[in-house]
């Protein structure tokens, strides 16, 4: 019992300094702002393929982009140019798609269960080749052989359940494409932070998209994107607040009963 103890008594200051090292972290920002996130260097080819000479285009992706440079100097179709023909939806690496994102999901679900069991056993011997005389003799009592065994038992169970769920969320993020599959599908990103005061709100979309689903605006809806990811959180003062304190977080954690 004693070793028990204080084996859980070990675990508690364990995870307490732990969460310590939180608070003091906490501490240190207390009247700061949420610092942001560095941005992630954007994901690009070094070079914009030009429709004007797509042979340049390749051996300048073999010797380093030099070449390409030189010959593009008095081109209309520069790096970097836009093309007069090209589709201008998102295609390639680095290439940027805008993110609409309208969740508004509702859900309800109710279940009931009620069980309940009756049972009732009885036995006896009346006759048994005159063995029945002897049942007196050996079981205390003075039991009757015709109702030797009697029992009853009942059982019942109830049960209910209710989970209502509504989740609404309405914004725009733009991501950008960091690869392209095989089968020609888009694997995109987007990050977005806004801080207000001292509170910062964070968006983070990741998954993969079909050329074909863009829109004409270079949009394209979140139930489109397969393998989504959707994060949308914060850091601050209100998301401080609406956490319950270590010490009460361990207490749920340990706590059996």
């Amino acid at each position: 019992m004693n070793n028990r103890f204080a084996t859980v008594a070990s675990v508690i200051l364990a995870a307490s300094l732990v969460s310590g090292c939180g608070s003091v972290g906490r501490l240190k920002n207390v009247g700061k702002a949420p610092k942001m996130s560095e941005a992630e260097d954007p994901v690009a080819p070094r070079l914009e393929p030009s429709i004007g000479n797509h042979s340049v285009d390749d051996r300048a992706l073999a010797a380093g982009g030099q070449q390409a440079d030189a010959a593009r100097g008095a081109s209309l179709f520069r790096t970097g140019g836009g093309a007069f023909f090209r589709d201008q939806r998102a295609s390639r690496v680095g290439d940027i798609v805008t993110i609409r994102i309208n969740i508004a999901d509702n859900a309800q679900v109710a279940n009931s269960t009620t069980r309940t069991r009756n049972g009732s056993e009885n036995s006896g011997i009346a006759a048994l080749l005159g063995l029945e005389t002897v049942i007196p003799k050996i079981l205390p009592g003075n039991p009757d052989p015709s109702k030797l065994v009697s029992t009853d038992s009942k059982s019942s169970a109830t049960g209910v359940g209710n989970t209502t769920r509504s989740e609404q969320i309405n914004m725009t993020v733009a991501a950008t494409v960091i690869g392209v599959l095989p089968n020609g599908n888009l694997q995109i990103r987007g990050k977005q932070e806004v801080r207000v005061n001292y509170e910062l709100r964070e968006l983070v979309v990741t998954g993969v998209i079909r050329p074909e689903d863009i829109a004409r605006d270079n949009s394209i809806k979140h139930s489109q994107i397969a393998e989504a990811r959707i994060s949308y959180g914060g850091r601050g003062q209100l998301t401080d607040a609406q956490q319950a304190r270590w010490g009460q977080q361990i207490y749920d954690a340990l706590f059996p009963f």
